[in-house]
């Protein structure tokens, strides 16, 4: 998946500038693509150019001028013609896990460190998609909302984000638990 087919799904509510695009990024994009606000803005220029978004610039009378975009009949037909190509198995790509997998020969400590950290993180996370879904479905229960829902694609890959959230979260706790009793087994030989 390139970065403007993210750009191209995360445009499917409406019109946004640069900095509103950011920050959908990082509330509902970023579980599952990740990108920085300057490769958002040149991403946005590019598909401008290719007349896949429209851009209209906004006068403000209090703040400087902005751009909004919004997605073309043509950036359509480019996510439909991603939408039926085949994807590519996922795979991880994770410090984290390098730092597990030699944890045997280096310091302990710093790493269980790392996975509380990181588990801590993910909490996080959890608590804000779950208040995203709750927002995202308002006051009907998920099973009416997957079903009749208006616009579901947001609501399914936050719930990919939650589960990877929680599984994140439960694995670094119990990992960094063994290594923790493996440390003090270990101290009393």
């Amino acid at each position: 998946m390139a970065l403007r087919h993210a750009v191209l799904a995360a445009l499917l509510d409406g019109e946004y500038s640069g900095y509103q695009l950011a920050k959908a990024f990082d509330v509902g994009v970023a579980n599952f693509w990740h990108a920085l606000p300057q490769q958002l803005y040149a991403e946005l220029a590019k598909l401008e150019k290719e007349g896949l978004v429209a851009g209209r610039r906004v006068v403000q009378e209090t703040r400087p001028n902005k751009r909004l975009f919004q997605v073309t009949e043509a950036g359509l037909a480019e996510l439909e013609q991603f939408a039926a190509a085949s994807s590519k198995p996922a795979f991880i790509r994770d410090d984290l896990l390098v730092k597990v997998q030699a944890v045997d020969r280096v310091t302990a400590g710093p790493v269980i460190e790392q996975l509380e950290e990181r588990a801590t993180v993910a909490q996080a996370k959890v608590e804000l998609f779950g208040k995203l879904l709750r927002q995202m479905r308002g006051k009907a229960d998920e099973e009416e909302f997957l079903l009749r829902g208006e616009r579901i694609g947001p609501y399914l890959t936050c719930l990919r984000g939650l589960a990877f959230e929680e599984d994140n979260r439960d694995w670094c706790m119990r990992i960094a638990s063994v290594l923790r009793k493996r440390r003090s087994t270990h101290a009393e030989r």
